[in-house]
């Protein structure tokens, strides 16, 4: 009846609220790596991030008033600002800068998961609260049911017992000398089985 249980990995179970740091902490360090390699003080380079992420913006607006999936257009506008970000961190000649973008991307990220998971929370206590009282709820009929078979049982037994000792009873009754069936159906009762006493043994 009760599922076994298995505990999760401490890994397993922090890395989902690291992966909004991690997903920033990757993208400074990509940026700064390009920055070494020639995209500081590079305006093409910025132009091209700046354009692709006006277009990854337009995209989650397009998806917004299209589908309505909050799900790909919060990845569009993630999308957007994690290109901002590294435009600005690989066209930056210092580190003050896009450490300062990188704590508000964090802040940011984790923000918006905090919501998801909130929902997700809620999602999760409400599912274990119904299993839980599902549960329950079959445990109390299978408890139910077992005591009534338990009892038609009991009582089954009981009936058998009583009759089987009435019977021979019964028997042993009519085989006492001096028994007259007749007096007690003139009594009412039923007749009972006589014993044959031309019968040679």
């Amino acid at each position: 009846m009760n599922e076994p249980t298995t505990a999760r990995h401490w890994a397993a179970a922090a890395l989902p609220k690291a992966a909004p740091a991690i997903a920033t902490t990757t993208v400074l360090a990509l940026a700064r790596i390009w920055n070494a390699n020639g995209a500081e003080h590079s305006v093409g380079n910025a132009a091209l991030m700046t354009a692709l992420s006006l277009g990854a913006a337009a995209a989650g607006v397009v998806a917004g008033n299209a589908t309505g999936d909050s799900v790909l257009v919060g990845t569009a506008f993630a999308a957007s600002g994690a290109l901002a970000f590294a435009g600005v961190a690989g066209y930056a000649d210092g580190l003050p800068l896009p450490l300062l973008l990188w704590s508000l991307a964090t802040a940011g990220a984790y923000g918006l998961a905090a919501r998801y998971w909130r929902h997700d929370r809620r999602e999760t206590v409400a599912y274990q609260r119904e299993t839980s009282e599902r549960r329950e709820e079959y445990a109390h009929i299978e408890r139910v049911e077992t005591l009534r078979a338990t009892t038609q049982i009991e009582v089954a037994r009981s009936g058998a017992a009583y009759a089987e000792s009435l019977a021979q009873a019964l028997v042993h009754r009519a085989a006492l000398p001096g028994f007259d069936p007749a007096a007690l159906q003139a009594a009412g009762l039923p007749q009972l089985p006589t014993a044959d006493t031309t019968k040679e043994y």
